[in-house]
């Protein structure tokens, strides 16, 4: 029997002006308020209950529990005036002293595993057991060489221990800890001080490996609040509430939450706007919080992936191993991948290179680049993807302007004379056959445990598909031309990893942008954009052949894009690939629906998936 503890009545501060408007647990956190955040991770547990205080914004709060979906299992207790850390849990004896117990701040947001700290703590036989971890600026509690608590101190003691652990507000906690509290106002800290001076043990647990995020200062939320939306694999997220966003220029992390709204010809880099804040029309904002009536400003360096030893900002949430850094140099900012001895420490690398240059000599619009000894440095062309522009309401007229450039730049491409590429691999039979052995190996088995009934028939058909797919005319091929691959910089379209472009069937591009499982387009604009890149590739490949090559190459790309999202996701621990997975099957049971009768094994065993 356990039940969950969740301090929500702070005056929050340090947060202030945005606590003003908003109580500190209910900061919204990509359209949910932290405190719904804790709640999840609460509720893991399976409590018996969970309790909340409240005191500032009681009202708000309570509002808030009133219309949740978790209102059953939440008893409030509310204060006037606020009872400390110690004082809530006395105040709530009653309901805590029926067994162990979990205590949460809601202004933390993490992914310590509860069930383990609860367990560990059920074994120890602790009175209390604190998660502790790394964190030198909050680093407080002198611990004995078995984790144990000996007391809080902010330098070291006479014995010459420092202090070498922080707490990171989170504990659990046996029901005879509640009878160390007095009534009233009191700390926590005070009762694990008192525990240890009367011989009980309060022991921690180090959890420094686990992710942990304190929203308590401005900085700190949007620190938090940046690493959630790139733990969802984002740099962009828009409240369906929200308003205007359509209108602005948009580079870095945005977040738009419910009820803010931006005017015409707002400039908007690392922002974060709040429920009533509002971009005004003709300003620029970067690295602010936009609130009804104050705009707070952060440094740079809040923001996720940032490298205090070079000041260099971590970029782009991709799927790729190399890590790309955003840079100062003589006046710009560059984009600098290190390496050990480029372009020669890989073959990546030095595929990387030879492609930049032969592209940018072809007029494709890829960044330039400078190669040094130790880093390759390209042309910064900012973080608006495709897919994270089109996460704004765009009209119907600008989608369709923005995919034909996206097409105009891939014409580029196709049209270039394939013998005279550098070293380009073929995407043949051989590599077909590799696709769909990736789809079985990383999605059906990796992702869905599925096992194949008849794996001679479905090897059958996936045979005769790769033969058909390499039967077709190859062009020069980017092979990834999806909507995270393409950067939209000053209105125009520049292309990215490229480094494993093919000599190729062009379909396959085709397929990769106009079937994309991050981004899905109307089926009259699917139409007219392919019947845009034949009339412009009309003297280079045969309208009827290309659409026969179509319908394969969508088949091919959709198992590769499925066993890429598992590979990802498990082995890479990439987790947020695994959302795109529900369009990407279905992009492949609607494109197999009608090949029933030339791949009936594939037809069947997809259509159960």
């Amino acid at each position: 029997m356990s039940k969950v503890f969740i301090l929500a009545a702070g005056l929050g501060e340090r947060l202030r002006p945005l606590t003003g408007h908003i109580p500190k647990p209910l900061l919204p956190v990509m359209g949910k308020p932290a405190i719904e955040h804790v709640m999840e991770k609460a509720l893991r547990l399976s409590p018996d209950g969970v309790g909340i205080n409240t005191s500032y914004k009681k009202e708000t709060i309570e509002k808030w529990v009133r219309s949740s979906p978790y209102k059953e299992k939440i008893t409030l207790f509310p204060e006037d005036p606020a009872l400390g850390t110690g004082g809530a849990l006395k105040n709530a004896e009653g309901f805590l002293a029926g067994g162990f117990f979990i205590v949460l701040n809601s202004d933390i947001l993490t992914d310590i595993d509860l069930n383990s700290l609860l367990e560990f703590h059920m074994k120890s036989k602790n009175l209390a057991t604190l998660a502790v971890h790394n964190h030198p600026e909050f680093a407080n509690l002198l611990l004995d060489e078995k984790g144990s608590l000996e007391g809080i101190s902010g330098r070291a003691d006479a014995a010459g221990r420092a202090c070498i652990s922080a707490f990171t507000g989170i504990a659990a906690y046996s029901p005879e800890f509640l009878g160390l509290l007095p009534e009233g106002v009191s700390s926590v800290v005070d009762a694990w001080l008192k525990a240890v001076k009367l011989g009980f043990r309060v022991g921690t647990l180090d959890v420094s490996a686990c992710l942990w995020q304190d929203i308590g200062t401005p900085a700190s939320y949007a620190r938090a609040v940046f690493q959630a939306l790139r733990d969802e694999g984002e740099t962009v997220y828009i409240h369906p509430g929200s308003k205007g966003c359509g209108y602005a220029v948009m580079d870095g992390y945005i977040v738009m939450e419910k009820d803010a709204s931006i005017e015409k010809e707002a400039s908007l880099r690392n922002c974060i706007i709040l429920p009533g804040g509002r971009a005004e029309g003709g300003m620029r904002y970067e690295n602010s919080i936009i609130g009804p009536d104050f705009r707070i400003g952060f440094k740079e360096s809040v923001l996720p992936g940032f490298d205090e030893k070079t000041g260099g900002q971590l970029v782009g949430v991709g799927g790729s191993d190399w890590k790309y850094y955003r840079k100062k140099k003589q006046g710009k900012t560059v984009i600098a991948i290190d390496c050990f001895d480029c372009p020669n420490d890989d073959y990546t690398g030095k595929r990387h290179v030879a492609f930049t240059h032969f592209f940018l000599n072809h007029s494709i619009p890829v960044p330039s680049m400078e190669v040094h000894k130790y880093s390759l440095e390209f042309e910064d062309l900012g973080d608006t993807t495709l897919y994270s522009r089109l996460k704004c309401g765009r009209s119907a007229e600008e989608i369709e302007s923005l995919y034909t450039k996206v097409l105009d730049a891939l014409i580029l491409i196709h049209s270039i004379n394939a013998p005279a590429a550098p070293d380009f691999r073929v995407f043949d039979y051989d590599h077909f056959r590799w696709e769909t052995g990736y789809f079985l190996e990383k999605y059906v088995n990796g992702i869905r445990g599925i096992k194949v009934e008849d794996p001679a028939a479905l090897d059958e058909d996936f045979r005769l598909l790769a033969l058909k797919a390499d039967s077709y005319q190859k062009t020069i091929i980017h092979r990834d031309f999806q909507s995270q691959n393409i950067m939209i910089k000053d209105g125009e379209v520049r292309l990215i990893d490229y480094q494993g472009a093919r000599l190729g069937p062009p379909a396959y591009d085709l397929a990769s942008i106009l079937w994309d499982s991050y981004y899905r387009l109307d089926d009259g604009l699917r139409g007219r954009l392919v019947e845009y890149y034949l009339s412009e590739m009309k003297t280079a490949i045969a309208g009827d052949i290309f659409m026969q090559s179509l319908k394969v190459c969508r088949l091919q790309r959709h198992m590769q894009a499925l066993g890429a999202y598992g590979f990802l996701s498990r082995e890479k621990g990439k987790r947020y690939f695994l959302k795109h997975v529900p369009e990407g099957l279905r992009l492949l049971k609607e494109d197999i629906a009608g090949l029933e009768g030339k791949y009936p094994a594939l037809h069947g065993f997809v259509m159960k998936l």
